[in-house]
């Protein structure tokens, strides 16, 4: 159990920094001289790392182990964070997102296998919620240090302490995944077969899958990112309230993982993916139709409530719906097509909204999340000819 702690604190490592950039750039942009699209400049080369350490993340851990791996992960994220205190020039964030992105996707990768083959499916759901814990607290720390008129710089120098912190605990925590004996997913006495990227992509119901996994990911990046500057210019809501309510946008994605994670054993995971594509459409329609500020407001939390089962749920089906030989190429490359709708949306939504007006941003979040209902409905039923899948996990 303490080591699933562990885990869990890690993961809130991960969200911590992932909203503090679109809570805090409506004044950081400013004071650095950058223009309204470079944040999502920025978030393109964060999410580019991220795509190139998932993809070498298997190797690390090999070579390294999976503690030493995340551990030295957090600590890129966090000189990376505290670099982006010091600050002064465009440039600067742009080489500083390459660290952040490498640990992040590092971490991501390392820790989303980890659960999958040694804990029950609600232990997949409790992980992201801690995700959200940690990308709550990154704008609510953010918004503080606003208020008070200490500026973005010493949010983000609070925000990089906590991480440090988690470096040391898990530095001295590093003989626990030492013990853990990795097992390979399945029946101890089953010898599962390689399956290739190419040959997982001819397998009937994968391109749907990844094509959900891109769009569902631009979308809750993108509304994470832009919502605090979609909120000051289309809505009039101070720069304060509007990066508040970014973190109210990452505590509905929590509680509703959180949530999530007590009834999975009881609804089915479709169910519980389809009732969270409707409620995210109707969250951006309330954002697209011209309400106040107040029904805005409502409409974010609304879309990150719905955003809250499709992701951990998607994953954990993956072994039901592809087969066990697949589940670990399909998870990778639903992953790295995860992050590739996290690099190539966000800066398109930057610079839609450059020209024409930001009234575009919600409704390219409704034409993503119609897509996501889309290829959810085709994938339902999906399921391998073989008549049984055994997965080896803990009884935790």
């Amino acid at each position: 159990m303490l080591l699933l702690f562990i885990i869990y604190l890690a993961f809130i490592s991960l969200g911590l920094p992932d909203a503090v950039l679109g809570a805090s750039w409506p004044v950081m942009g400013r004071d650095i001289n950058a223009s309204l699209e470079f944040a999502g400049v920025v978030s393109l080369i964060i999410s580019a790392g991220t795509v190139i350490s998932s993809l070498l993340a298997t190797k690390m851990i090999h070579h390294l182990g999976i503690g030493k791996v995340v551990t030295f992960s957090v600590l890129l994220t966090a000189g990376a964070l505290l670099g982006f205190s010091m600050s002064h020039v465009p440039v600067a964030l742009m080489l500083l997102a390459v660290p952040l992105g490498i640990g992040a996707g590092a971490v991501d990768a390392a820790l989303n296998n980890f659960v999958a083959v040694h804990y029950k499916s609600k232990h997949m759901n409790y992980l992201h919620s801690f995700w959200g814990v940690g990308a709550t607290a990154g704008p609510l720390l953010m918004a503080n240090y606003l208020i008070l008129n200490e500026g973005w710089r010493d949010g983000y120098v609070a925000i990089a302490s906590l991480q440090f912190l988690l470096v040391i605990v898990l530095f001295l925590t590093l003989p626990l995944w030492k013990k853990v004996l990795v097992k390979p997913l399945g029946n101890d006495k089953e010898v599962t077969p390689f399956v290739s990227n190419a040959s997982a992509l001819k397998i009937k119901g994968v391109s749907l899958q990844l094509v959900m996994f891109f769009c569902y990911n631009s979308v809750e990046t993108g509304a994470g990112l832009w919502a605090a500057s979609y909120l000051t210019m289309e809505k009039n809501v101070f720069p304060v309230d509007a990066a508040f309510w970014v973190a109210m946008y990452y505590l509905g994605i929590t509680i509703g993982r959180f949530f999530c994670g007590f009834i999975a054993e009881k609804i089915a995971e479709e169910t519980l993916v389809r009732c969270g594509v409707v409620i995210m459409i109707f969250g951006c329609v309330m954002l697209v139709l011209p309400l106040s500020g107040l029904w805005a407001k409502a409409g974010l939390m609304l879309i990150g409530l719905g955003c809250a089962p499709i992701y951990p749920n998607t994953i954990h089906m993956i072994p039901k719906r592809f087969g066990l030989a697949a589940s670990q190429t399909i998870i990778g490359l639903s992953m790295a097509t995860a992050y590739m709708g996290m690099t190539i949306i966000p800066p398109i939504l930057g610079m839609t909204a450059k020209t024409f007006s930001f009234a575009s941003f919600p409704i390219i979040l409704l034409l993503l999340s119609g897509i996501i209902f889309v290829t959810t409905e085709r994938l339902r039923g999906c399921r391998v000819t073989v008549s049984s899948i055994n997965r080896s996990s803990n009884s935790v």
